[in-house]
């Protein structure tokens, strides 16, 4: 995982308004860099210039659940956002873990509201659930960011002779959080490495000269990166801590002295996190072909778990290897919730109409979203597609194909409920290794275009559910209106399926905490400090069983 703090964002009118209608654009820079190696943005929040933003593997992502956000001012009496904290907590292999990014109060004078300011952060903050309604009430927390404490009583002359001497342990006794963390109850169980770096704060802005202004700031470790393991069993040494089931050791802690476009110096921690069982399986398992070289390929069968929360506005993503977030795909399609009579087996099966899938080579990966927990929930390996460029088809030959197809399944036009995507830019890939994808081909047809929103905008269960005709020429029938041959859903084979498999960056002024590089039973995490791509859909095609 890479989980990323920035303190500072560019938080004019204006920015915070295109920011607002688009992704922003450190975002932006954060998905472009980390998508090429299968890291998929899984939440983000921002308050003003504080961002935070979560990334991990697509594999993992069956097992990231209950994602939460927060924000909580403290600027201005809690009225103003400039300072205060952001978190997005998780459930992350089943272990709760909450990661807090902070801009703490400025200034030598004010180390007791910096303390007073982070405990009423953790008091405000409050997330759903009976397992982890506060910060400090989850199995796991990193915190980090601009902490703003100083180094009390040394003189300036006296700093820059240590720093310059290499001798920073004489600096560590008077940091003002290390003196809180002996004295101050909210502070109590929060760990960090040793600071074997130079204080990253304050330096001439493009270069690596600590401030020569007339303020003559005392350099000072303001960019921290602390974590909190709840009800902590043990401690090997300064950087490891074990809890029942969880143990998390920090494998490197550091500066980034070569980032000179700010007066602060990026932080990043890299952490090793181990959990003794995976106590959550996923909640989707999704079968597909390995190969779609033909649009009757195009058939997925899924399963629900017997206590998934299943909605009608659960969906099926076709992504492209690389995608940056769950928005992200080419295509869609809608899932069925009736439950299956054989068995109580919760089984499906859905297809992909033939004009939303892409055409040429290349490699893509399913993944069903949920609706209720606003992220994905189960994925496929990937898997090929190699479809040819379409040729328009003549009335004789859909007849000839309609009367050779099996009759146990039938394909029905569903009333799409996003509009098209023919209006939306051209998705482009989004690894240097991947070809661009070619623009989708859309039929002619006289069914006319949904209005309806987008899958990723829906929000909330609808009010009524529009009913299916019960056969294309039934309806026209009704209609007075004479049912051409070609007309008529065509019937398709269900071929065989196998099973396929589940599954830093710096800001000018901040910190980022953990990344995992691989998350199962022994996982990775790296810590660093410091598009929308709201795409339409055409109609799609859903399999029902003709019985």
């Amino acid at each position: 995982m890479f989980v990323i703090g920035l303190q500072e964002v560019n938080s004019m009118i204006n920015k915070r308004l295109k920011d607002a209608l688009f992704s922003d654009q450190w975002s932006e820079v954060f998905m472009d860099v980390l998508s090429p190696f299968s890291y998929v943005l899984v939440s983000s929040v921002r308050m003003q210039g504080c961002l935070l933003l979560v990334f991990a593997k697509y594999f993992h992502l069956p097992y990231l659940r209950d994602v939460q956000t927060d924000c909580t001012r403290t600027g201005l009496g809690g009225y103003w956002g400039n300072k205060g904290g952001v978190s997005i907590r998780l459930s992350l292999f089943g272990h709760m873990v909450c990661f807090l990014n902070c801009h703490l109060p400025a200034h030598m004078e004010n180390s007791d509201q910096r303390v007073d300011n982070f405990e009423s952060i953790l008091h405000l903050q409050q997330f759903q659930g009976p397992l982890a309604n506060g910060v400090l009430d989850h199995d796991l927390v990193f915190w980090f960011g601009d902490l703003n404490f100083r180094i009390d009583d040394l003189d300036l002359y006296f700093v820059k002779s240590a720093i310059q001497g290499n001798k920073l342990s004489l600096l560590w006794e008077k940091d003002q959080l290390n003196m809180a963390k002996c004295c101050e109850p909210v502070l109590s169980g929060f760990m960090e490495g040793p600071l074997t770096f130079p204080p990253t704060y304050k330096y001439d802005v493009g270069t690596n000269t600590y401030d020569t202004s007339s303020k003559k700031r005392k350099p000072a470790w303001t960019d921290r990166i602390l974590w909190k393991m709840k009800n902590q069993i043990s401690q090997s040494d300064a950087s490891s801590s074990i809890s029942q089931g969880l143990s998390a050791s920090l494998l490197s802690y550091g500066s980034h002295m070569q980032y000179t476009e700010s007066d602060h110096k990026p932080v990043s921690a890299i952490f090793s996190v181990k959990f003794s069982a995976c106590l959550v399986a996923p909640l989707v398992h999704i079968w597909v072909r390995d190969e779609w070289i033909l649009p009757a390929d195009a058939r997925v069968t899924y399963q629900w778990s017997p206590i998934y929360m299943k909605s009608s506005w659960d969906w099926i993503g076709l992504y492209k290897v690389g995608f940056r977030h769950h928005k992200d795909y080419v295509s869609y399609v809608w899932v069925k919730t009736e439950d299956d009579a054989e068995g109580g087996r919760y089984q499906h099966q859905v297809m992909f109409s033939e004009e939303s899938l892409p055409r040429g080579t290349g490699e893509y990966l399913l993944g069903y979203y949920s609706n209720n927990m606003s992220t994905i929930i189960g994925v496929t390996e990937p898997f090929q597609i190699s479809l040819p460029g379409s040729e328009p088809s003549s009335d004789s030959d859909s007849s000839d194909s309609s009367s050779e197809d099996d009759n146990s399944t039938q394909v029905l036009l569903r009333p799409s409920r996003s509009p098209s995507p023919a209006n939306a830019r051209s998705p482009r890939s989004r690894s240097p290794a991947l070809a661009r994808l070619h623009d989708l081909i859309i039929p002619s047809s006289s069914r006319q275009k949904s209005r309806s929103p987008s899958p990723c905008r829906a929000k909330s269960p609808k009010q009524e559910r529009p009913q299916r005709p019960r056969s294309r020429d039934t309806t026209r029938e009704q209609h007075g209106i004479k049912v051409h041959r070609s007309q008529v859903p065509q019937t398709i084979a269900v071929p065989p399926v196998r099973p396929a498999a589940v599954g830093q960056g710096f800001s000018p002024k901040g910190t980022i905490p953990v990344s995992p590089n691989s998350l199962r039973r022994d996982t990775s995490l790296a810590v660093p400090a410091s598009k929308q791509r709201t795409d339409s859909q055409k109609p799609i095609q859903s399999l029902e069983n003709t019985n």
